[in-house]
């Protein structure tokens, strides 16, 4: 499945205070467009470049993950098609 590609505005849901405790809201919205339930695993991964803190659901990064090595495969098929 193709998602489409969405802007930085569209892709906002707002902002969150860090608790005293470490805790923060997942902003309803947010839940609500990403299917985001109770006792869904979560996550949490540094940004690799610039100083900031990606969310994922584990099964959506499974589900890319999965939705990739496809797209690996279909091109190695195409590429080892063309070298016959």
């Amino acid at each position: 499945m193709v998602k489409k590609c969405m802007n930085f505005d569209e892709a906002f849901f707002g902002s969150a205070t860090v608790g005293e405790r470490g805790q923060v809201v997942i902003p309803a919205e947010a839940r609500q467009d990403l299917g985001i339930e109770p006792g869904d695993k979560i996550l949490f991964m540094r940004h690799p470049i610039h100083e900031g803190l990606m969310i994922f659901k584990i099964d959506a990064v499974r589900d890319f993950l999965d939705e990739f090595s496809a797209s690996v495969q279909r091109i190695e098929a195409r590429i080892a098609a063309e070298e016959e």
